[in-house]
């Protein structure tokens, strides 16, 4: 009789830390991997453990309990379509397959369709929080067939990271139908980009701007990991400035070639921003700092026809290191409101139902964004679930409003001091924007029609109208 409980397919590290959390919650697991070395291998590696070594997806659909779950962790893109291909003739009407990989959501979309179609059903889930995430409890972003959350439900939320005063609310809630727990995966990790190049910014303003040691870096990151910018990320950029280069003197991060790599969820996320007419624009800087960042011979050549100023900032030194921690918080904040505006722009077009409030509950562990700051994004959506942005509400618009005037002075000390700040500069424009009842658009309007006759609206009233500007010119 099949004994197992769940399938996984791909032993990767994230795949084998995710059937070890499996195994160690009290389920049985069967694993299959295409070199099937790897089963081996990984079931000698963790004798007495409840695991069943498959040499063949045959072997993994006969091994499992019905209704059969299997979790696909391999490459998305075409293994996946090639992997469901494979399994759809081994297994039977309300078996649930389950792609736990980085995944662009209209792949899910089509995907759950075709399942569908063959009787069984498809969950599309996010799972954060890197290997150690994976192993000690991720968190988890499920969505797709409606009727596989009851079946997958109990597996998902208990492998699941915790918290809570009590550490038992899981970090895995159903997030709603087809590609909608690819989309919100896809969106925290748009907002990791934009967290990871405003910490950069900030440690390269401090750096450059103040000349801070790797141990003053240390302590300022330290002391701000006490307050509104604890996460994750800061506490992990403040551990980073104390480890020794093995091979020589002086600080590891020192010695990093700076060049920043990406595995395209940023680019997604940007992408269909693009689609959808929303401005994602301190996600979009990220995802070009990396890019810039990529052309270190160009730099290299432009530094010596352009060499960068040594300027230092000439006034009080623990003042300016408040003002960039403002900075970093107000600039954080209209990061996670461009987020939560494209969650929510999505869902109006795919026709999806959200509930924000949960989506940041689920950021809270396991994840790489995991924050304090998330649970006043939860209360925010708690005492309005239809806010249109998270600069509305009292509790941000009050903490950006005290951060802005330091905001303003470190943004303008960056660029008189030559130091890049995409990030900082894009939050504070889109403030900026956002803010503005009358932008220059009117003048925009008035080029499209006169080149293009693109026509515009009036402000005094209602109707299209269109002009013929070289004639109207000549009679003036």
């Amino acid at each position: 009789m099949p004994a197992c409980d769940i399938g996984l397919v791909g032993l990767a590290v994230m795949g084998e830390n995710l059937v070890l959390n499996m195994e160690s919650r009290g389920y049985q697991v069967a694993v299959f991997n295409r070199t099937v070395s790897k089963v081996d291998d990984f079931i000698a590696r963790n004798p007495g453990k409840k695991l069943t070594g498959c040499r063949s997806l045959k072997d993994l659909a006969a091994n499992l309990k019905s209704p059969r779950k299997i979790i696909m962790m391999v490459k998305a893109g075409p293994a996946v379509d090639g992997l469901i291909g494979e399994l759809l003739p081994l297994l039977s009407k309300g078996d649930i397959l389950i792609d736990g990989g980085n995944t662009y959501f209209p792949d899910t979309n089509r995907r759950m369709a075709e399942v569908e179609m063959a009787g069984l059903l498809y969950v599309g889930t996010g799972v954060s929080g890197g290997e150690e995430g994976a192993l000690k409890g991720p968190s988890i972003m499920p969505g797709g067939s409606v009727a596989a959350w009851p079946a997958v439900k109990e597996i998902l939320q208990k492998i699941s990271a915790k918290v809570g005063d009590n550490n038992d609310i899981p970090c895995c809630e159903w997030v709603g139908p087809a590609g909608a727990g690819h989309y919100v995966k896809m969106v925290h990790n748009g907002i990791e980009y934009g967290d990871m190049q405003l910490i950069c910014e900030a440690y390269f303003i401090l750096k450059n701007a103040l000349g801070l040691s790797n141990a003053e870096l240390y302590k300022v990151f330290d002391r701000w990991n006490q307050g509104e910018l604890q996460s994750y990320l800061i506490e992990i950029t403040r551990d980073i400035f104390t480890v020794p280069d093995p091979d020589g003197k002086g600080e590891l991060v020192d010695k990093i070639l700076d060049t920043a790599q990406q595995k395209g969820t940023g680019k997604w996320m940007s992408q269909h921003a693009l689609d959808l007419g929303v401005p994602t624009t301190l996600i979009t800087e990220a995802v070009f700092a990396r890019c810039l960042s990529a052309e270190k011979a160009a730099r290299v050549n432009a530094a010596k026809v352009f060499p960068p100023s040594t300027t230092k900032y000439s006034g009080d030194r623990d003042k300016f290191i408040e003002a960039v921690r403002h900075a970093l918080y107000a600039s954080k904040i209209c990061s996670y409101a461009q987020g939560f505006v494209q969650l929510e722009a999505a869902a109006r077009e795919l026709k999806w139902e959200l509930n924000y409030g949960n989506i940041s509950l689920l950021w809270r562990g396991g994840c790489i964004i995991r924050a304090r700051f998330l649970e006043d994004i939860k209360r925010a959506f708690d005492k309005n679930p239809k806010l249109e942005n998270l600069l509305l509400d009292d509790f941000f618009s009050n903490a950006i409003r005290t951060a802005e005037p330091f905001w303003r002075h470190v943004v303008a000390t960056a660029v008189e001091l030559g130091l890049p700040v995409p990030g900082f500069a894009a939050a504070l424009t889109y403030f900026d924007g956002y803010r503005r009842d009358r932008l220059p658009a009117n003048l925009l309007q008035a080029q499209r029609d006169y080149f293009g006759a693109h026509t515009y609206q009036r402000i005094d009233k209602e109707g299209t109208f269109h002009t013929d500007w070289i004639r109207a010119r000549k009679l003036s």
